[in-house]
């Protein structure tokens, strides 16, 4: 008989740099995640309309729709979606400006995976 996988959340990744989507998609693949990706806003946005995910792992700069704007839209959708931003931009203000909105987590893209599993295990639990 098949060990099946079990899933314990679904999370969406935006994020414009090839090289952090591979990454993140990875780590959380290993903690048995189901992980959708996104290379931008318009198209994170259209993924977190489609398939609701769990967590939403959202980089603040990108071209095209920002991070902020992206935001925005979920709110709209979803005001208590749980959203950890992710950005290589991290200064105090663009943090508070970011946590206006109601964020989970603030983290930039020199985290720990220590870091980055207590924001997920703030929204998932200890399954996280």
């Amino acid at each position: 008989m098949p060990i099946e996988r079990i899933i314990v959340g679904r999370i969406l990744v935006i994020d414009d740099e090839e090289s952090i989507r591979s990454l993140l998609q990875t780590i959380l693949q290993r903690r048995h995640h189901d992980v959708l990706l996104a290379a931008s806003g318009a198209e994170g946005l259209e993924q977190f309309r489609q398939h609701a995910p769990d967590v939403t792992i959202l980089d603040l700069k990108m071209p095209g729709m920002n991070g902020l704007q992206v935001l925005q839209h979920t709110r709209a959708v979803a005001p208590m979606a749980p959203v950890i931003v992710l950005t290589g931009a991290g200064t105090e203000a663009t943090e508070q400006e970011a946590r206006a909105y109601g964020i989970t987590a603030f983290l930039t893209k020199q985290f720990s995976l220590h870091e980055l599993g207590a924001a997920l295990r703030l929204v998932l639990g200890n399954s996280a």
